[in-house]
């Protein structure tokens, strides 16, 4: 076992005796990227690669050209610079911390810092260093609107230091490591979409050609829902099996929430079948009255009809006097429309088909209220649809088990990675 000594960090804390605490800018030349000011054709789809943050994510290794490219004339207009091949680039803001490597030369919009290595640096050993540390990055950032890391913070930023021989070895190690857990979460990642599209089958076959075998169908008149059981209905029009009018809520909520007001709940509080109330909002009560209508008694169908779209559920009973905000609408069925079969039939592929089809906005993309009470709905007998709900209640239990079995080894895999690389860029573990 090697000798070790305190690094004087904290969250680094150990390292192994020969090793040093170096701030970044003793090994790298720091490079800020810019913007042009103006829209001008002539900047765009050049031929130099331009880089911002959202141009790659924390599981991308490596990054070689973004959305948009410069001209030349672009390029000399806004003051960016060009990187070599292999520099590193990391986000300052939104989210800061995420780093990937240049994969060939590029230049980066005003949201990366670049780092361009010196002599004897493997940029590959730094990029793991740089993920390591990502919240304590987070940490030193400031910022009302959104976080940022500025520059000269970053470069003063400390890292260890192991000589370049060492660097090498651990950075090729962890390559192999690194690739060969991403393989396994790739496999997890793959097999839960598959989990989820058995989920969405299952809930389209049974709310689009029932539960019952071996019955007569008849052509449903929808393309996009085929044939359906010969005693079911086509209704034409959601509207025609509510109770009131399908109506969206509160156009806008007031920071800061009142205390003891009116629970919201909004689109990130509607999930596919329940309702998170985990981060719910609050309004005042005068607001609240304002919007009446929406004024939930339990039993109703929300649906996301603006933002995060996909949500849908049943409001349980408890959740009496809450009301919604706009992104959500609120569908009141009559005794010929079961609520829990409705509910699934919004999570089917024929509305979500139907759905897509009519998408409409350019900055927020919704659904439009018209539209979805115009939406034609599938009508079983009432006993039939109880029949369906219940049915996909155990069946969606099931599968949603296996998914959170997966999702949870998903979860423990990125944490023992994240632990590994630490435990390895720290010196803690030799190779």
């Amino acid at each position: 076992m090697r000798a070790m000594k305190d690094s004087g960090i904290a969250w680094i804390g150990e390292i192994p005796q020969t090793w040093t605490i170096d701030k970044i800018k003793h090994h790298f030349t720091i490079v800020s990227g810019a913007t042009p000011k103006s829209e001008i054709s002539a900047y765009w789809d050049g031929d130099i690669p331009w880089v911002t943050p959202a141009d790659y994510k924390t599981q991308d290794k490596f990054v070689s050209q973004g959305r948009k490219s410069l001209t030349q004339e672009g390029y000399d207009a806004c003051g960016t610079t060009l990187i070599p091949e292999g520099s590193l680039v990391f986000s300052k803001r939104a989210p800061v911390g995420t780093v990937a490597i240049a994969k060939n030369e590029l230049c980066t919009n005003q949201g990366c810092l670049s780092c361009v290595a010196k002599d004897n640096v493997n940029s590959e050993y730094y990029y793991y260093a740089l993920s390591t540390f990502t919240e304590q990055f987070d940490l030193v950032s400031t910022g009302t609107t959104f976080k940022e890391i500025a520059a000269d913070v970053f470069a003063n930023f400390y890292l260890p230091h192991p000589d370049y021989k060492e660097q090498r070895i651990i950075a090729s190690f962890l390559n192999s490591e690194c690739a060969r857990i991403d393989a396994v979460m790739e496999q997890t990642r793959a097999s839960i979409e598959e989990y989820k599209k058995l989920k969405q089958a299952v809930i389209t076959q049974a709310v689009t050609k029932g539960i019952r075998h071996n019955r007569p169908m008849k052509d449903s008149g929808v393309d996009w829902i085929g044939e359906i059981p010969v005693d079911w209905e086509m209704l034409r029009k959601l509207s025609y099996a509510c109770c009131k009018n399908i109506s969206y809520g509160i156009v806008k909520l007031f920071d800061p929430d009142d205390e003891h007001g009116v629970k919201v709940l909004r689109c990130s509080d509607i999930r596919e079948g329940i309702i998170d109330t985990s981060n719910i909002r609050t309004v005042t009560q005068e607001i609240s009255n304002e919007y009446s209508r929406t004024i939930l008694d339990g039993g109703e169908v929300l649906i996301n009809v603006r933002g995060t779209l996909g949500g849908c559920a049943v409001v349980p009973k408890e959740m009496k006097g809450y009301n919604i905000a706009r992104e959500v609408a609120m569908v009141s069925t009559n005794n010929t429309l079961n609520n829990r079969y409705l509910m699934y039939y919004f999570l089917s592929n024929a509305f979500l088909t139907y759905e897509e089809m009519n998408l409409a906005g350019s900055v927020y993309i919704g659904l439009n209220i018209e539209l979805l009470s115009a939406c034609p709905v599938l009508l079983p007998s009432i006993l039939e649809q109880v029949e369906i709900a219940n049915y996909l209640d155990s069946k969606c239990f099931e599968i949603n088990a296996l998914i959170a079995k997966k999702e949870c080894f998903f979860q423990e895999l990125e944490k023992y990675k994240k632990s590994m690389v630490f435990e390895y860029v720290t010196g803690k573990k030799g190779v």
